[in-house]
């Protein structure tokens, strides 16, 4: 059943999202830093790099969801949907890219002895239902499947055809 771009789906109650020929769950926990780890993102740098992420993300990217975001002083943690259709690398490799820029131009004392703000590359890990869970889905979905069928041919919706063994 679809209820406003969410569908839920299976056995279980996973929250997926769709486009057009494609149901899809795809949520990243991803960390950047600045480079060697400098102790930059103050309070006021927070907010604004907060903004920023979003902007860029709603601007360039539809359909990419930035769920939580967690500013440290020395690292930013994300919690993102990107779907299929976008790469991550690229997502991330223009959200670092531009909010360096923007910052950089905001905050003076970001230029000095600077040429970037963010180290090169990113921590990425999906998110998402358990192991043991999604192997238990994929095990027992073939009998969940061939019950379903069953039942189908039980009610005579084949119109009289005879069902193969």
């Amino acid at each position: 059943m679809e209820v406003s771009g969410v569908l839920r789906c299976y056995t279980w109650e996973m929250e997926t999202r769709t486009q057009a020929h494609v149901c899809y769950r795809l949520l990243y926990h991803v960390v950047w830093i600045p480079k060697k780890r400098w102790s930059v993102l103050k309070t006021g740098v927070t907010v604004y790099l907060e903004k920023v992420v979003r902007s860029v993300v709603l601007d360039r990217y539809p359909g990419v969801v930035v769920e939580e975001i967690a500013i440290q002083e020395d690292h930013v943690h994300m919690v993102v949907v990107i779907p299929p259709k976008y790469g991550i690398s690229r997502v991330i490799g223009e959200v670092k890219s531009i909010s360096s820029r923007k910052l950089r131009e905001k905050f003076e004392y970001l230029r000095r002895g600077r040429d970037s703000l963010w180290s090169i590359g990113y921590f990425v890990s999906s998110m998402g239902l358990d192991e043991e869970r999604i192997k238990r889905y994929v095990r027992y979905q073939r009998k969940q499947d061939e019950g379903q069928l069953l039942a189908v041919w039980d009610k005579g919706a084949t119109g009289g055809a005879e069902r193969n063994p």
